[in-house]
């Protein structure tokens, strides 16, 4: 397992070692050890989730503001463009943004820690996602940052306007928002 850090440190990429040949390949999808020490210190993931999405549908900005999850993230079928937000407002990068395209060709994942709002644009005709939690979800404690706040700059790669839930059309902007010390 290959980390590779993005231009918030604190956001990894992370690279499997992939085995292929004519038969397919193989890979090591998780290894806790291989992991803890990619991020610098243990993480422990609580939950798993799974997400189908089609062309278009974006999913975010999410995070929780108690209960707080990281989320290591990828993609099985398909393709996205992930991002994450920090909006931890005692981090130098409070505000800023990286983006990764994943999917089920480059085996990529993301780490987003904790502190960081996140989403994805769905870019292939459909996309399976993946999750692993730090935290279990808690609805009371979830909030949604506006994925198209001026303020964020977000350059989102959309062919069109994104397929939407009310509640991720509805974010709060980051002047708005509730955020993290």
């Amino acid at each position: 397992m290959k980390a590779i850090p993005t231009a918030i440190p604190e956001v990894l990429v992370i690279e499997p070692a992939v085995f292929g040949d004519a038969r397919g390949f193989f890979y090591e999808s998780w290894n806790q050890q291989a992991f803890d020490r990619a991020v610098g210190r243990e993480v422990r993931f609580v939950q798993d989730n799974h997400s189908a999405s089609t062309r278009g549908v974006l999913r975010g900005l999410h995070y929780q503001v108690k209960s707080v999850q990281g989320k290591l993230v990828r993609v099985i079928e398909g393709e996205v463009y992930d991002v994450a937000v920090d909006i931890r407002r005692s981090s130098p990068t409070f505000g800023r943004w990286v983006g990764e395209r994943l999917s089920a060709a480059n085996k990529r994942m993301l780490w987003v820690p904790e502190g960081f709002a996140h989403g994805f644009v769905t870019l292939s005709e459909t996309a399976q996602f993946l999750y692993k939690a730090t935290d279990y979800y808690a609805p009371e404690h979830e909030r949604t940052l506006l994925w198209n706040d001026p303020a964020l700059g977000i350059s989102w790669p959309l062919e069109g306007e994104p397929l939407l839930k009310p509640k991720d059309a509805a974010g709060a902007p980051l002047a708005r928002a509730e955020t993290f010390a």
